[in-house]
């Protein structure tokens, strides 16, 4: 053996000692705050679980849907025409996948969640109730903010009001309730409804639905009888055969357009899987609350010996000074 193989083991072996002296003065330090430690996750974890039980149980239903076809061969009628139709001055309207995704971006729009809310009374559901009584099947309402048996909203401490506006109710919708996706394979839609009582969450998702059909309806019913009127008016004013002709088949479209959305239920969406009342609630997840607070305390305390420990160890050699 050369005298650098044996001075290339002693450092070895000196590394391996320093090392054992390491990891053995890491281990006392923790052994030295485990009480500290212990507390700490105790602490944490028995406020963990308070936070959890303070939730209330959420519940969510989902609808899938698939865009419904247009019936009668409508969408080639509206591409041999709509060369026609421009001639004419008009649009005869948009096609079916269009119509699918402006559905979906009305469903989303203030305007639309608005109107849904006040139709369906959903302000006091919305704003004025911390809770569902299960065995009651009924509404805990929040006597400090709404009085469900005046149906008035209360004053706050400086005496204004808490009724909330619509802004605000739009707002708790979209963020707290409604959820809106779409698989970008087969085009399927699902709308998901979250609610503190698993019969509204049922309920407003099926309300969502037939809103935005009838609505998207009502919206292709309106512009088709405008453009007939404007047909109308324009055949009146010409004495070309050729261009009478024209608008004839072209009030014929829009027509056919009229009679088939009026008859049809589903107009936008069809339902694949209706909503259902969630036997099971989807959040909070309680269970993980109380192992991330357990986790959080210990790794809290770990931290707190580790700093006390290193301020100790620069404190005694100034003490030696």
């Amino acid at each position: 053996m050369t005298k650098y193989e044996s001075l290339s083991e002693k450092a070895s072996a000196q590394q391996d000692h320093d090392d054992e002296i390491d990891l053995r003065q890491l281990l006392g330090t923790l052994w030295a705050g485990k009480w500290l430690i212990l507390a700490m996750t105790i602490l944490f974890g028995a406020g963990g679980v308070a936070y959890a039980l303070s939730k209330p149980d959420v519940y969510q239903s989902s609808v899938l849907l698939a865009p419904a076809n247009e019936e009668g061969g409508m969408g080639g009628l509206s591409g041999q025409l709509g060369g026609l139709a421009s001639l004419a001055g008009i649009n005869i309207g948009s096609s079916g996948s269009n119509r699918t995704v402006i559905a979906k971006e009305v469903l989303r729009s203030r305007a639309f969640l608005a109107d849904f809310i006040e139709r369906h009374d959903l302000a006091a559901p919305l704003m004025g109730v911390k809770g569902w009584n299960i065995e009651k099947s009924e509404w805990q309402y929040d006597r400090e903010v709404y009085n469900p048996e005046t149906g008035q909203w209360l004053l706050d401490k400086d005496g204004k009001s808490q009724e909330p506006t619509d802004w605000d109710l739009v707002k708790a919708f979209k963020q707290k309730h409604l959820s809106v996706s779409e698989n970008q394979e087969n085009g399927m839609v699902t709308f998901s409804v979250k609610s503190l009582s698993p019969l509204a969450a049922q309920q407003w998702g099926q309300w969502l639905v037939e809103d935005i059909n009838e609505h998207m309806r009502q919206q292709d019913v309106a512009e088709a009888e405008a453009r007939i009127d404007y047909l109308e008016n324009k055949l009146t004013d010409t004495n070309i055969a050729g261009m009478q002709q024209v608008f004839y088949q072209l009030i014929e479209s829009e027509t056919r357009t009229v009679m088939l959305a009026n008859a049809q239920r589903e107009y936008v969406f069809k339902t694949i899987d209706p909503a259902v009342v969630p036997q099971e609630k989807s959040e909070p997840k309680r269970a993980l609350i109380a192992i991330l607070a357990i986790m959080l305390g210990g790794m809290l305390g770990i931290f707190i010996v580790f700093l006390r420990s290193f301020f100790k160890g620069d404190a005694k050699p100034e003490e030696e000074i």
